[in-house]
């Protein structure tokens, strides 16, 4: 009996591939392209996976498509509601980089604050044997007030750390959460007020395109912090850099960006800035484990007719 075929669509960790050679024909494409997909690949493939690409134009493209499972826990670059539409089953990874995000985030918060990649630069270039000590950090974490914009399963996590630094937590949602006790703001406006320090972490949807913006980083003061890790896509970075560069807040440490892989010359020139290059789940344990739960939904659906983790838009109902 012949093997399923599956699409493999642009950039796909290597991982995933290993797991799934075993059990599928795989068919490459270098991109998400419909004008890649000739009519054999259209006829025989009834799978596809990613990183975060897939198009309704693909989709279409695929008439015996049965399911995309991407590699991530954000899935805003697959139309889902194509798929939903056309009876096409989406999966994504959440869960197993929950903690790593956490991690990275904390880290970020303190390198920001602290300027710790500064000063071991400042040790590396010789600056501390020939110039002497290194600056002290005008920040503290100490004392800090902290407003989580987004409390799904990585902003709990990341909650969960930050109260252990001892700091008050505080959050934004679209409605309040009844499972935790921590201080609910029913707009991101008056969280902005109440906080000196805001942590983002919401997914790329419309409802969140430059939420923070030139009034929410004027209501942190000139003592606030911004924190980004979930999508570019929610900050204004022009009305950022200007925030940066008058001092209208004191500091921001970015983990994505607007229009990645590039970044604001006004944000790379600025000291207080710290950034890094979308690296939060970027360990090769918790990616590994993103791509073994990839590989598992097409497996499982195929196998057993059942997806492992489905996304709301098209949940299993068998």
């Amino acid at each position: 009996m012949s093997k399923v075929s599956i699409l493999t669509a642009g950039k796909v960790h290597p991982r995933v591939i290993e797991r799934l050679q075993p059990h599928f024909d795989l068919i490459r494409l270098d991109r998400p392209d419909p004008a890649l997909v000739t009519p054999e690949i259209a006829g025989k493939v009834r799978g596809a996976t990613g990183f975060n690409g897939m198009p309704a134009d693909l989709m279409a493209a695929l008439p015996h498509l049965e399911i995309v499972a991407n590699f991530g826990v954000g899935y805003d670059g697959v139309n889902v509601a194509h798929a939903a539409a056309n009876n096409i089953m989406v999966t994504n990874t959440p869960d197993v980089l929950n903690a790593e995000v956490a991690d990275t985030t904390l880290g970020l918060l303190i390198n920001t604050i602290r300027l710790l990649p500064r000063a071991e630069t400042w040790l590396r270039e010789g600056s501390w044997e020939k110039d002497g000590a290194f600056m002290l950090s005008p920040l503290s974490l100490r004392g800090r007030s902290v407003g989580i914009y987004g409390l799904g399963r990585i902003g709990l996590e990341i909650a969960q750390r930050v109260a252990a630094f001892n700091l008050p937590v505080s959050y934004h949602t679209r409605s309040e959460r009844k499972d935790v006790s921590y201080r609910y703001y029913p707009s991101l406006e008056a969280l902005a007020e109440a906080v000196d320090t805001l942590i983002c972490i919401v997914p790329k949807t419309p409802e969140t395109h430059k939420t923070i913006n030139a009034d929410i980083l004027k209501r942190l003061g000139p003592n606030g912090v911004l924190i980004n890790v979930g999508r570019g896509w929610t900050v204004d970075e022009e009305a950022l850099a200007d925030a940066l560069e008058n001092k209208v807040i004191a500091a921001a440490g970015l983990d994505v960006f607007q229009d990645e892989p590039h970044v604001p010359a006004r944000l790379i020139a600025l000291d207080n800035a710290c950034l890094l290059p979308h690296v939060a789940s970027a360990s090769v344990p918790t990616r590994n484990a993103m791509a073994d739960l990839t590989a598992e939904n097409l497996i499982s659906w195929f196998e057993k007719g059942r997806p492992v983790t489905p996304v709301p838009e098209t949940p299993f109902r068998g």
